[in-house]
């Protein structure tokens, strides 16, 4: 028995056999649906009509990000292994369809906002009436109280709120793109839905959760929040090469390719640094004695390290610095990603069989299991694609899904 259970978490996934139900558009939400289903969870997607609008978000600061079919790359990657169902749940009879999706499952996920819930009847209130052990999910843009507690909001604003966009200038705000923080929401939102799952197992109840892109985003800046209030200042990473020790800072090598290095202690790796670099000389040198002093004289010492850098290819400094023990590492396009031998050995980057776009390389899921598989599965729902086999898994009659057709109620 054991032995079966084993084989099917590795074909199936950790989460095989939870259900999750989402209603939701754009990715903060949903794409905290598509990272259970990387996991196993059967997660069934209900969309209205006119379909989740991030369909049809295919320009991205002048880039166009459709696929063949003309929708938006960004809903395949929000959607991964999903199925749909077409549904007007503003009809009566499309609420009630929901409600017993809702009493089969273990999980509702939505991003819609605070008042639509309700309007909707959909809010944690409202289904907990239909499964009183369920987890309700919510992703909001600021929090679920507070006098923003009804706004909307999109990936850039909570980079906004929250400090983030001054990070790499305190002078001029600057955009992390694209939708990081979008995933960072999806993350902790599938990270909660796991922990009040194991509550439920454990003690038998179910709950509301709730995050947003602003907690999110505070939570990414955990150092910089303590930082800023024990010493009343925006710590800030500006990276100003001429005031960055050369052992934590970037260089160009002869092929154009670049590097970084980061070693704590500094005064650790020097003397290596020096050997490997060919720079032995300066341990004899009284301005670079210590770490102070060479902070004193650091902008000749970069400028000294751009130019030996800049003799030799990154490969063979890569190859240098690893036979010395040192922690330098190439900067990468995302392009060089794609191609990268320890992404690829690691099931980081991984290909994927898409219908319609063919073989595709996709990030593989982040952590490894040793009893278990995880990662995409399938793609991304078409509007309705999957609403008669759902339907009839609900226990609706070919009679009734017809008369929900007529009535408009399903697609």
């Amino acid at each position: 028995m054991a032995d079966n259970m084993v084989r099917e978490m590795q074909r199936k996934g950790p989460l095989a056999g939870i259900r999750v139900v989402e209603y939701g558009v754009f990715h903060a939400g949903p794409g905290a649906g598509a990272i259970l289903g990387d996991l196993g969870a059967d997660v069934i997607k209900i969309e209205a009509a006119a379909g989740d609008p991030e369909r049809y978000w295919t320009v991205v600061g002048g880039l166009d990000i459709s696929v063949p079919s003309g929708e938006s790359i960004m809903y395949e990657v929000s959607n991964r292994n999903k199925r749909g169902i077409c549904l007007d749940i503003k009809k009566k009879e499309g609420l009630a369809v929901l409600h017993r999706l809702v009493s089969g499952a273990d999980v509702f996920l939505t991003n819609l906002r605070r008042n639509t819930k309700k309007v909707l009847e959909i809010d944690y209130t409202a289904l907990r009436r239909v499964k009183p052990d369920l987890i309700h999910a919510s992703v909001s843009g600021y929090g679920p109280a507070g006098p923003a507690g009804n706004i909307g909001a999109f990936d850039p604003l909570g980079q906004a709120r929250s400090g983030m966009m001054f990070l790499h200038d305190p002078e001029r705000p600057a955009l992390i793109h694209l939708a990081v923080l979008d995933q960072a929401t999806a993350i902790s939102m599938s990270h909660a839905i796991l922990a009040a799952l194991f509550v439920r197992e454990r003690h038998g109840v179910g709950q509301a959760v709730d995050t947003s892109l602003y907690s999110s985003a505070l939570w990414l800046m955990h150092a910089n929040l303590v930082t800023a209030s024990l010493l009343s200042v925006d710590a800030g990473m500006s990276w100003v090469r001429e005031k960055n020790s050369p052992l934590r800072n970037n260089f160009r090598c002869r092929d154009g390719g670049w590097i970084i290095g980061v070693h704590h202690p500094e005064s650790k790796y020097w003397e290596t640094f020096c050997q490997a670099t060919g720079q032995e000389p300066l341990l004899a040198d009284p301005r670079y004695a210590d770490s102070g002093s060479r902070q004193e004289h650091v902008k000749e010492l970069v400028a000294l390290f751009d130019t030996v850098i800049a003799t030799r290819e990154r490969s063979a400094w890569m190859e240098i610095f690893e036979q010395h023990g040192l922690m330098f590492t190439p900067i990468q396009t995302v392009k060089e990603v794609l191609s990268d031998p320890q992404a690829l050995v690691n099931d980081y980057v991984v290909e994927f069989d898409h219908p319609e776009l063919g073989k595709v390389k996709i990030p593989g899921y982040p952590a490894g299991f040793s009893e278990c598989a995880a990662g995409t599965r399938s793609h991304a729902p078409g509007i309705g694609e999957h609403t008669l086999a759902i339907l009839k898994e609900a226990g609706y009659s070919d009679e009734d899904i017809e008369a929900l057709k007529e009535g408009g109620v399903v697609r």
